[in-house]
């Protein structure tokens, strides 16, 4: 057996980690766009079903950006954290937002 021909399974595994990254990551990331942008928008003034709207569209077309940008990455591990740990922190930051305009 040469180099080259290695098992299918570990070939496949880099392009499966992309596909992981660019649909659960990116779902993740834009969840915390639409989570921190309603309640910025909200405490902005504006009204809650268009700041809403208004939001939503935004994180659709964030999505669209890094679901493009998790394949042309060339660095795996930064993908993940940066679509992970940046949804995690913008939902934090959204919650945190929302409960200081309700208490």
């Amino acid at each position: 057996m040469s180099a080259t021909t290695s098992n299918p399974v570990q070939r496949a595994l880099p392009l499966l980690s992309r596909i992981a990254a660019a649909v659960l990551g990116g779902y993740a990331f834009c969840w915390g766009v639409v989570a921190l942008g309603l309640s910025g928008f909200y405490a902005a003034g504006m009204a809650f079903h268009d700041a809403e709207h208004l939001s939503s569209i935004l994180g659709l077309l964030i999505y669209l950006v890094v679901f493009c940008w998790t394949f042309a990455a060339q660095r795996m591990g930064r993908v993940w954290l940066v679509l992970l740990g940046g949804g995690a922190l913008m939902a934090g930051a959204g919650q945190l937002l929302q409960r200081s305009l309700l208490g």
